[in-house]
């Protein structure tokens, strides 16, 4: 009866209605920034799921990387290739690089934080492999230096950023920069173009009967 009462009052509160507008403003401007990024990066979209379908049926895999909520995101996709995502099917191999604090750490503490990906490119990454980088300004130090290590390894590389791209415009084949500078609209469309290449590889490599 109490959550009813204050739900009913919220129509005239000032406050509420204020909170209210908030939340709208919210799903208004990702819906703004989701058209945007669909009619700026569909031809790049395509070319980066064309280039992951490509590595999976040679037998490779993909690397995600980046920091925070990047890392999370990064975490997150890579599950969807390894589990799965809308079908049941064969693992896809996939590495998220963040999720060893102890690999992290002593890379971090050895070399220095801006080589803990690259690193750890190096000991993975294989001709034909997929690095995925995440970064909402494009210019992560140790993600421009993970996809310039890729890109010597022979792998294809694939940028998730903001807009212009940043430094990691120039260092990874395909550039998936959302046109957008705010940071939560960025990371909302980092994870749709994800799930919609997810769906992509699993439909392309395990057509539903």
């Amino acid at each position: 009866m109490r959550l009813a009462s204050m739900s009913h009052s919220s129509a005239t509160h000032p406050a509420a209605s204020s909170l209210s507008g908030l939340l709208q403003a919210n799903f208004d401007a990702h819906a703004d920034c989701q058209r945007r990024t669909a009619a700026a990066l569909l031809p790049a979209l395509t070319a980066a799921a064309e280039a992951m379908i490509a590595a999976y049926r040679a037998g490779g895999k993909a690397i995600f990387f980046g920091n925070g909520g990047s890392a999370a995101d990064a975490q997150h996709l890579a599950a969807e290739f390894l589990g799965r995502y809308l079908q049941d099917r064969p693992a896809l191999p996939s590495l998220a690089l963040a999720v060893n604090t102890s690999v992290v750490t002593a890379i971090g503490n050895d070399y220095g934080y801006d080589r803990v990906f690259a690193r750890q490119i190096e000991a993975w990454a294989r001709p034909g492999d997929v690095a995925v980088g995440l970064s909402t300004s494009g210019n992560s130090a140790n993600v421009v230096a993970a996809l310039a290590a890729a890109r010597e390894r022979g792998c294809r590389t694939i940028a998730f950023t903001g807009e212009g791209g940043g430094k990691m415009a120039a260092a990874a084949e395909i550039l998936l920069a959302v046109p957008s500078r705010e940071t939560p609209r960025i990371q909302e469309c980092h994870m749709l173009m994800g799930h919609a290449l997810c769906q992509a590889v699993e439909q392309a490599l395990f057509p539903p009967a």
